[in-house]
């Protein structure tokens, strides 16, 4: 990997954890009374990493799309029947997390879980995922071969060590 692509890389993994934070502000900002739905927060979020140059549209598109799809992941399995704790979503323990981080993920995804459920519309990919996209912390299981990644934080998705496949599923095993 190159220099210029190792900081490209470096650049969208850090967008993806400040966008995180910005949603997350402005869900403790709206409250109960005036709660926007988190769609519109992240590209409230998208539109502000445009204005003060630290993403081009394309690449804001991009994050705000890998958020909204680990944000809907983490409300469906909060809402599901068979919902237990969320360090078995996770996959790991808690500890490994850093502490500000999965306190903005649990922040964002419990607004995530009752915009979800009020709306009940999530596309038809939204569980997939694929090498060279950005994911938060989670455990993936390759599509083709079930190999697991575990990631401890946010980071980009790469080929299948196994088997060098690119697709992807959230675990919702314990």
């Amino acid at each position: 990997m190159s220099d210029n692509e190792r900081s490209t890389n470096e650049k969208l993994v850090h967008a993806y954890n400040i966008m995180m934070e910005r949603v997350k502000h402005a869900i403790e900002e709206a409250g109960e009374e005036a709660r926007p739905k988190v769609s519109e927060l992240v590209a409230r979020a998208q539109k502000k990493a445009i204005e003060l140059g630290e993403l081009s549209g394309e690449e804001a598109i991009k994050i705000g799309d890998y958020l909204k799809r680990d944000l809907d992941a983490a409300a469906d399995y909060l809402a599901g029947p068979d919902a237990q704790e969320l360090v078995d979503w996770l996959k790991f323990d808690i500890e490994l997390i850093e502490d500000r981080l999965l306190e903005m993920f649990l922040s964002v995804a419990d607004q995530t879980k009752v915009e979800l459920l009020a709306l009940e519309e999530r596309a038809a990919h939204a569980d997939e995922y694929h090498t060279g996209e950005i994911t938060g912390p989670g455990t993936l299981v390759c599509t083709a071969c079930n190999e697991q990644l575990h990631f401890h934080q946010t980071g980009h998705i790469p080929p299948c060590p196994k088997c060098h496949a690119t697709a992807y599923k959230r675990s919702q095993s314990a």
